[in-house]
């Protein structure tokens, strides 16, 4: 005997579920146990859904636009840091977020899967990679959205919001470097390191500088890198492999054009009308005047500077880190 139900949970998700017993001596309690199975396996489905990530492509005359989709709800585009950097490390942040928004992650132009013809001065700027995070917002069809920039992509998610004031219904600016090329001067990320680690970290940045490409150089020169960005050093390995992921021509040709237009987005965020969440670590490679000068730039911002964190909150003080983002996304909901 078999049992065959169609579940249909919408338009665009449908599906049949085929139930086999023994052909004699169907019992009750067998039926039960089917209506129990099939209600186990449309929750099942149903959770899976709500979880699930969309990857889509964008094209466009110059690039494709790679991006993917978490969970439901608010609009909340996720900037990773960089430059040069894919998306790929922020996957567990965009997982978090999306069970209770829509979380948004993309690779920046010439990084992962957002290819290029052609990568130079020309085809990599801040503009146009403002233009790429517009070409997202339209091909999603959003009025509004919510942006967290972390790091260097707090910098991008800035210059955004100075250039589309009126597209931004909140901002967060997570360890981000600024609004200006005011850290440049200050950062020392060697200075949070030991003796032993800056030693190492010049040995394989010089192996490196020599032609010796390989994988292996370029984990142990974020091994030896990676303990400045985190407080918890049982997250080093975490960080060091998320550092081999660099796009260095990429990140080359961002920084030459932030110096080419003496980056500095603070005039036109005084059209940001939205609330602003600045949060880093105490313990960060970024300093606290890059913070309190991005959060004077702004109409409505809060600083929130958490203990015993370094450049990642949510590895270091998740507990905290998505406190204080939840209670923000909550009032900006609202």
């Amino acid at each position: 005997m078999y049992g065959k139900i169609n579940v249909s949970l919408s338009k665009r998700y449908n599906f049949e579920v085929l139930l086999i017993f023994p052909k004699n001596n169907v019992t009750k309690q067998d039926n039960k146990n089917m209506k129990q199975i099939i209600i186990y396996l449309t929750c099942l489905i149903n959770c899976s859904l709500l979880s699930s990530q969309i990857e889509q492509n964008i094209i466009s005359e110059d690039n494709i636009i790679h991006y993917t989709t978490y969970g439901k709800g608010e609009p909340i585009l996720i900037i990773n840091g960089g430059p040069g950097m894919n998306s790929e490390g922020f996957k567990h942040l965009a997982k978090i977020i999306g069970k209770t928004n829509k979380a948004i992650i993309y690779d920046q132009r010439g990084t992962g899967q957002s290819k290029m013809s052609e990568i130079n001065t020309s085809t990599i700027t801040m503009d146009l990679m403002v233009e790429d995070i517009e070409a997202i917002r339209n091909h999603l069809k959003l009025d509004k959205w919510i942006i967290l920039g972390h790091s260097f992509g707090g910098m991008l998610g800035s210059h955004y919001a100075s250039k589309h004031p009126k597209r931004i219904k909140g901002l967060i600016l997570s360890a981000s470097g600024g609004i200006d090329m005011g850290i440049f001067s200050r950062i020392n990320i060697e200075a949070r390191l030991t003796k032993t680690e800056r030693d190492s970290l010049n040995y394989w940045n010089d192996k490196i500088s020599n032609g010796n490409t390989t994988l292996h150089a370029k984990l142990q020169r974020g091994k030896f890198l990676a303990p400045a960005y985190v407080y918890d050093k049982s997250f080093t390995p975490i960080i060091s492999k998320r550092l081999t992921q660099l796009n260095s021509a990429v990140s080359q040709l961002v920084f030459q054009n932030m110096r080419a237009i003496n980056f500095d987005c603070s005039k036109g965020l005084k059209d940001v009308k939205a609330p602003v969440l600045i949060i880093q670590g105490k313990e960060d490679i970024v300093d606290k005047i890059t913070a309190e000068t991005s959060a004077n730039a702004f109409q409505n911002s809060k600083l929130v500077i958490l203990e015993k964190c370094g450049h990642y909150g949510w590895l270091d003080q998740p507990k905290a880190y998505f406190e204080n983002i939840n209670t923000y996304l909550g009032k900006v909901k609202n």
